[in-house]
């Protein structure tokens, strides 16, 4: 029995109750396939290998704790999404606020992907990869004067107003460049998605977007038509992150759709494009089940269609925005055990050398994963543990429960799967850690795409 408020999505981890402990795993070796990345086995004396590279040999040439990223999967990932939606007028963006470095965005492009950034920070990393601009498009809910004006300057693709304040000031700065951006308008759809409140997008009460229920949504394609210096080409829509029940999906597809169809039949303007975005859901530990790209796609164009061919309009070009579905599972993190403390009566502590700063998901909104020792087969019963991080913080805390050796010892490698998405996007320096680095594995060779901070990176900033 579940302890989460919402097993399909982030959960609200509570404290175990000591009566009902979760069950032990057969074989603490095993690594579910649907979890762990798509070439992660184990090598002959029970170390963790992916990408033909053994968790040893990582943590010797590039310490830990290291983020280490498993390129093949990360390109297979791509390939399927982009196959799933080969049978139609469609584009696949990778949302690159799960994991964005120069070496990831050429990877995207060089599977035929787009890209979707949310920053100027993030739009810098992909122009300094060499990614087409007219292939990226521009998220953001507060997007600065500056920000705008250089994704109109490069000739970024698409742009995504989110606010009244944003179509005037686009409109402002496109007429002072005598440039014409093509935009969509982001609704909500009034969706509640089956996930933590933090990571739910559509319905009402939040910062994203204009509201079907209020006029908005009607009001902001107004102003965008008025716009001389700025081209309305279609919708965007997105409900929330880390969902596995596509009902949601479904209805705000439907929802959507209808909206189209009404602000053609009304205004006589053309909207060649729509929107769906991204937020399916992957697997961090064995009971998860998400669903395939193939299923997705077959579901969102399917409802798409229906609507579009009983009001006798054309199919319009689908895009969707998948993240976590292609970085999280080919990522993990691998840690150094540096103390393990018995506290008599409770539970087990595992304390490695990282924690909250380079995966605050688990204290931000109860987020669950999978782990395993990494360099050596283990011995010993099944040992329930929680693995906790260095900072001075009670909640930081990467794995509430988890079955370990009960010989896990200090320096030991342990690996916690799944953590391509949003670890190193929202890795911070609190108690001054240096960030980790970030590795790519591929075919036996490791290449570093970030490298570790060090002190004096630290330092050069505090000018003080």
């Amino acid at each position: 029995m579940s302890r989460y408020a919402h097993p399909a999505g982030p959960r609200h981890a509570d404290v175990l109750p000591e009566d009902n402990p979760p069950r032990p795993p057969r074989d603490l070796g095993e690594l579910a396939t649907h979890v762990w990345p798509r070439t992660a086995r184990r090598g002959a004396d029970g170390e963790l290998v992916i990408g033909g590279v053994g968790a040893r040999d990582l943590a010797r040439r590039h310490g830990t704790p290291l983020f280490v990223m498993d390129e093949q999967d990360f390109r297979a990932r791509a390939r399927a999404y982009r196959t799933a939606f080969s049978d139609a007028e469609a584009d696949v963006y990778y949302a690159g606020k799960a994991l964005l470095t120069k070496a990831v965005a050429r990877w995207v492009h060089e599977e035929g992907l787009k890209l979707d950034v949310c920053s100027g920070g993030e739009l810098a990393v992909a122009l300094a990869a060499g990614f087409p601009p007219e292939r990226i498009g521009m998220h953001g809910n507060n997007k600065s004067e500056a920000e705008l004006t250089r994704a109109v300057e490069v000739g970024v693709g698409r742009i995504i107003v989110d606010s009244f304040d944003e179509i005037e000031r686009l409109e402002r700065i496109a007429a002072g460049l005598g440039r014409v951006p093509k935009v969509l308008v982001r609704v909500t759809t009034g969706v509640e998605a089956h996930t933590h409140e933090f990571v739910a997008t559509a319905h009402d009460d939040q910062k994203f977007g204009f509201a079907l229920s209020t006029g908005a949504a009607d009001e902001a394609v107004r102003r965008v038509l008025a716009a001389p210096h700025i081209e309305l080409v279609g919708l965007h829509s997105h409900i929330g992150s880390q969902i596995f029940d596509t009902a949601g999906f479904d209805v705000a597809a439907r929802r959507v759709t209808e909206f189209m169809v009404r602000v053609i039949a009304e205004t006589g303007a053309d909207l060649p494009e729509l929107d769906l975005g991204g937020g399916l859901g992957i697997a961090y530990v064995p009971d998860d089940t998400p669903l395939e790209p193939e299923a997705i796609a077959k579901s969102l164009l399917g409802i798409v269609r229906h609507e579009c061919e009983s009001h006798g309009l054309p199919m319009p070009r689908i895009a969707v925005e998948p993240g976590r579905a292609l970085t999280g599972p080919a990522g993990v993190t691998l840690y150094e055990v540096g103390t393990v403390k018995d506290v008599e009566g409770i539970r087990t502590y595992v304390s490695v050398d990282g924690g909250m700063s380079d995966n605050i998901r688990t204290a931000l909104y109860g987020a669950e994963y999978t782990c395993a020792l990494a360099s050596r087969t283990g011995a010993g019963a099944p040992l329930l543990s929680r693995l906790v991080g260095k900072h001075c913080e009670s909640g930081d805390i990467i794995v509430h429960d988890l079955y370990l050796p009960a010989d896990i010892r200090p320096g030991d490698l342990v690996a916690v799967a799944a953590t391509g998405a949003y670890c190193f996007s929202m890795a911070s320096n609190y108690n001054h850690l240096p960030r980790p680095a970030l590795v790519s594995v591929a075919d036996g060779d490791v290449r570093t795409l970030v490298r570790r901070e060090t002190e004096e990176d630290l330092l050069r900033l505090d000018v003080g």
